[in-house]
């Protein structure tokens, strides 16, 4: 059988675990207490590191998105570039520490307990970027598009001047018509040519006369001789 002091309605013991949750709630409360005072220690450090640099943010151009600048408010405030590059107090709560997150790991850019070098590294770091965005804004592109059109100019073929009259070759004319008679030849001469004409006509026929007769003759002593 259990023992009386075994009860749990026991009032020693109630007390007891009374006071064990209590003392658990003060050591909660300090160490918050502690929590929020390095909190608000590493804050105030960022927030003057952040005043130093209020030039140089105030020079960048406000439609470029791509830096913050802002603190945030999370367990370990930073100081916010860009989405990958911040301010953090190191582990001491006095060292400034100026890392930046890539695929290989984090990388620390600049670490210092004072905060000139930690902001000149910071300005750098953004002079660097705004250069970058103008090289691929304004860099190749424009030089390279002026070139394409250049070689288009220097290729493009010259026009042809328009054919005129000079231009066009001269093709011999075909004669489709006997030539005119020349009707200016004398009285005479144009008789001669006449009677030479007629005298021609007639001799024509005649000779065809003639070799039907040879034919005939010809085909008629074969037919004899034999």
């Amino acid at each position: 059988m259990a023992s009386d002091n075994d009860n749990p309605l026991d009032p020693g013991k109630r007390n007891s675990l009374v006071q064990a949750v209590r003392e658990i709630k003060i050591a909660t409360a300090e160490r918050s207490d502690v929590v929020v005072e390095m909190k608000e220690a590493d804050r105030a450090r960022l927030e003057i590191l952040a005043q130093e640099l209020e030039p140089v943010f105030s020079e960048v151009p406000m439609d470029d998105e791509r830096f913050d600048f802002a603190i945030s408010s999370g367990l370990q405030p930073r100081l916010w570039i860009d989405a990958t590059a911040h301010v953090m107090m190191g582990k001491d709560r006095r060292q400034y520490r100026f890392v930046r997150d890539t695929r290989l790991g984090r990388v620390v850019l600049a670490e210092s307990h004072q905060t000139e070098p930690v902001a000149k590294s910071v300005t750098t770091y953004i002079a660097e970027r705004i250069y970058e965005r103008e090289l691929a804004l304004a860099g190749d592109d424009i030089t390279y598009r002026a070139g394409i059109a250049q070689r288009s100019a220097d290729e493009a073929p010259e026009p042809e001047a328009p054919k005129t009259q000079k231009n066009r070759p001269t093709k011999p004319l075909l004669m489709t018509q006997p030539p005119a008679e020349n009707t200016n030849l004398p009285q005479e001469e144009s008789k001669f040519v006449m009677g030479a004409r007629e005298v021609q006509s007639k001799i024509e026929p005649s000779m065809a006369g003639w070799f039907l007769l040879g034919i005939f003759i010809v085909g008629g002593a074969i037919l004899l001789s034999r």
